[in-house]
C-alpha cells in the first residue's frame, strides 16, 4: 500500500474567501482544474471491463460500466477513500509513484499516462496556472528553413493553427490557407468546412485524432484563454466536436501516415514527422514524405508543378492594375 497519507492532506492551490461566509472556498479555476481530472479517470475507468483487469468474474449484474472505483483503488494499492479523492479532482500532491499505480491500472498507453502526470503538475501547490511568455513568431530564418524543404512543410502551433509554409506546404493546404480567418485552423477545417470532409480519406479518424490533440494540449494548460476560446467555438458550433470531446482522448501525433485527397492531384499517402522549434516547445515544423518510386511520390511531383502554375497565376493577377467602376 502506498504512502498517502501527506499526499491526501494536500490542499488544491486556487481558493477564494466567500463574501457572505467569510470560508474559504474553491475558486472557479480550481473546480475547472477538478472537473477535467473527474472527466478524465473516469473515462478510463469506465473503458476498462473487469476480465480486461484481469479480475475474477462475480456474477450478478454491474451497475457500473467498467471498474468501480474500489477495484481501480485495489490494482493500485491505494485505499478506496485516497482514490475516490483523486477522481474527485483532488490530485494535488498526489506522488508519481501514486499516479503510476493509477495508470497501471486503468492501463494507459504513453500519451495518457503523460497527460495524468500534467494534471497533476497543474493542480500541485505553488503551480504556475497561466502561461506567461508570449507565443514566439514565425521568424525569417524559420521561413528560409521552410524554403529550403523539397518537401512539403507547414508550421503549427499546438492550438492547430496553421502558422506558416513553404510552397509545397501551401499547395499541400491550399483550402486550409484559403479560409477566411486566419491563421487557419485544422479543428476549424475538419469540424466546419465541408470541403474536409472530401480531402480527408477518413474523416472520422482525422477528427478523433485532432480532438485527442487539442485534449492534450488544453491538459498542459487548461486556462489558455485561446486555446480554452478555441474549444467553445467548435463546441457551440459542432455537436460531432462536443460528442468527441466529452470521451476524454488524448493523444500527442509527432509521427505518422495520413491518406489524403488532394483536388489538383488526387489521393496521396504521406508520412508526417513533427520537429519542436529550439525555444519554443509548443510550435513545431511539420513535413510530409512519400516512399520513392509509388504513386504518392508522383503526386508530389505533380503538386510541386501545380504549386509553381498557382504561384505564377498569382503573380500576374498581382500585376494586372485593379480598374474601379465609374459611378454613375
Amino acid at each position: 500500500m502506498h504512502n498517502h497519507r501527506r499526499a491526501s492532506r494536500a490542499r488544491l492551490p486556487g481558493t477564494v474567501r466567500d463574501p457572505h461566509t467569510g470560508d474559504r472556498r474553491p475558486s472557479l479555476e480550481t473546480m475547472e482544474f477538478e472537473q477535467e481530472i473527474k472527466g478524465f479517470l473516469m473515462s478510463r475507468r469506465e473503458r476498462i471491463t473487469p476480465g480486461q483487469a484481469g479480475l475474477p468474474h462475480v456474477g450478478g449484474d454491474r451497475r457500473v460500466k467498467g471498474l468501480r472505483r474500489e477495484e481501480v483503488a485495489m490494482l493500485a494499492g491505494l485505499s478506496v477513500e485516497y482514490y475516490t479523492r483523486i477522481e474527485r479532482g483532488r490530485l494535488g500532491g498526489a506522488s508519481d509513484s501514486v499516479l503510476d499505480a493509477i495508470a497501471r491500472a486503468l492501463q494507459l498507453d504513453d500519451d495518457e499516462r503523460a497527460h495524468l502526470h500534467q494534471l497533476a503538475r497543474n493542480v500541485a501547490p505553488g503551480a504556475r496556472r497561466r502561461r506567461t511568455e508570449p507565443r514566439s513568431p514565425i521568424t525569417a530564418s524559420v521561413q528560409q528553413v521552410l524554403d529550403s524543404m523539397s518537401v512539403p512543410a507547414v508550421v503549427m502551433n499546438d492550438r492547430l493553427d496553421l502558422l506558416a509554409a513553404n510552397d509545397l506546404g501551401r499547395a499541400l493546404y491550399a483550402d486550409l490557407f484559403d479560409m477566411a480567418q486566419q491563421p487557419a485552423n485544422f479543428a476549424r477545417y475538419v469540424f466546419l468546412d465541408p470541403r474536409a470532409a472530401a480531402f480527408y480519406t477518413d474523416l472520422d479518424e482525422a477528427k478523433n485524432q485532432l480532438v485527442a490533440i487539442l485534449r492534450a494540449t488544453a491538459g498542459r494548460d487548461p486556462l489558455d484563454t485561446e486555446v480554452t476560446a478555441l474549444i467553445g467555438e467548435l463546441s457551440t458550433r459542432s455537436v460531432d466536436f462536443s460528442t468527441r470531446w466529452a470521451k476524454h482522448n488524448v493523444a500527442r501525433h509527432t509521427t505518422g501516415h495520413k491518406t489524403i485527397h488532394h483536388p489538383a492531384v488526387g489521393t496521396m499517402d504521406l508520412a508526417y514527422n513533427d520537429f519542436t522549434l529550439p525555444g519554443d516547445p509548443h510550435i513545431a515544423i511539420t513535413t510530409y514524405t512519400a516512399d520513392p518510386g509509388t504513386p504518392s511520390a508522383d503526386a508530389l511531383t505533380l503538386l510541386a508543378t501545380w504549386a509553381e502554375t498557382q504561384k505564377q497565376h498569382q503573380t500576374v493577377n498581382d500585376d494586372v492594375p485593379r480598374i474601379r467602376p465609374r459611378h454613375h
